[in-house]
């Protein structure tokens, strides 16, 4: 028999007092999370209906991952009020203010919020480099360790931090010849992230009360 089991966002889990820049609302995080959601489930029963292994069993981390982050982007662009996509291949930040640059297309852009997605507690996410940003990390997690497979709990999202950071809240990372060069925010970098909030599992809030 193939279990499959609807995620639902608890909206009991957010921060009533975070701050949210560029008119933000909660409710805009709540469906752009649903919408993860929803996709994750109409894929996975149709894979599991035919047989095939989850999406979570099948891609890897990395890919896992970028997918979420830019899900995450276009439902976001999608609901709030007041940021669009970034129209710019590969440009920065992920989103930006409606009609603050051309096209609303920017290389590299101020006003705005880059968006990043990973299965690390906590929300220490590797960047392409230290900047003054608006970040936005959510934290997720998979399950790969129930057996049968087909009993395994869907993607769920754990935590998800936004705050402003600058350019000293980042340490370099060292890679070797062939690696590029990364920054993650410093101690006192996460930190900071992590003091604005916008939702907590109950198992996460529950540690930071504790």
């Amino acid at each position: 028999m193939t279990v499959r089991i609807r995620q639902t966002v608890n909206r009991g889990l957010f921060n009533e007092t975070a701050e949210l820049p560029y008119s933000l609302r909660l409710k805009d995080f709540e469906m752009a999370m649903q919408d993860v959601y929803d996709f994750f489930y109409d894929v996975n029963a149709l894979l599991l209906g035919k047989g095939l292994h989850r999406l979570d069993d099948m891609l890897r981390p990395a890919a896992m991952s970028g997918m979420i982050s830019d899900m995450l982007t276009a439902s976001l662009a999608k609901h709030a009020r007041a940021i669009v996509e970034n129209s710019f291949f590969n440009g920065h930040p992920d989103l930006i203010v409606q009609g603050r640059y051309p096209n609303n297309a920017v290389k590299a852009g101020e006003h705005g919020i880059e968006i990043k997605s990973t299965r690390k507690k906590g929300g220490a996410v590797d960047t392409h480099g230290a900047r003054d940003q608006w970040m936005c990390v959510f934290v997720y997690h998979t399950d790969h360790a129930t057996e049968p497979a087909s009993h395994r709990l869907p993607m769920e999202f754990t935590e998800v931090y936004l705050a402003k950071v600058v350019v000293s809240d980042f340490r370099r990372n060292n890679r070797g010849e062939l690696g590029t060069r990364t920054a993650t925010l410093s101690a006192a970098g996460v930190a900071k992230l992590r003091s604005n909030w916008i939702f907590l599992s109950r198992d996460q809030l529950e540690q930071r009360d504790g």
